[in-house]
């Protein structure tokens, strides 16, 4: 839940206006501060690191069913920093492997299945943190 801080200021003016009348002018201003809680920012981390981890991992999954060059740079660091989240779903499904000239394709439905694991476990984590919150 969000937490709500509202500070009203008042001023009170007193004047003649062009018709030589005495005019009074009381000016309110309400400003409002809204701050997320704890556990609403603990849930937005959550989230930020469950979407990069997504992020990731579709680079991933496009980079090899496209063939891409793993001996550049940029591939090279997509696929060592997610080597370590789909190596426990290598061997859950054979790797289908096409070759036209020199360039090699592969599918690999283990990166589909990490990263359903790792949203569904973000969505788990994120649960838990609401669990006594009301709405």
């Amino acid at each position: 839940m969000a937490e709500f801080k509202e500070t009203v200021t008042t001023s009170q003016d007193e004047g003649i206006d062009a018709t030589g009348a005495q005019v009074q002018q009381e000016t309110r201003r309400v400003d409002t501060k809204v701050s997320a809680d704890g556990k609403s920012t603990a849930a937005n981390g959550v989230w930020y690191v469950v979407g990069f981890i997504e992020i990731m991992l579709a680079f991933r999954f496009i980079m090899k069913l496209l063939g891409a060059n793993p001996s550049s740079g940029f591939v090279n660091f997509i696929y060592s920093l997610t080597n370590i989240l789909t190596a426990p779903f290598d061997n859950i499904f054979g790797v289908a492997r096409t070759t036209t000239g020199n360039v090699q394709s592969v599918f690999e439905p283990s990166i589909l299945v990490a990263a359903a694991v790792y949203a569904l476990l973000g969505w788990g984590i994120v649960k838990l943190l609401n669990i006594n919150r009301t709405t």
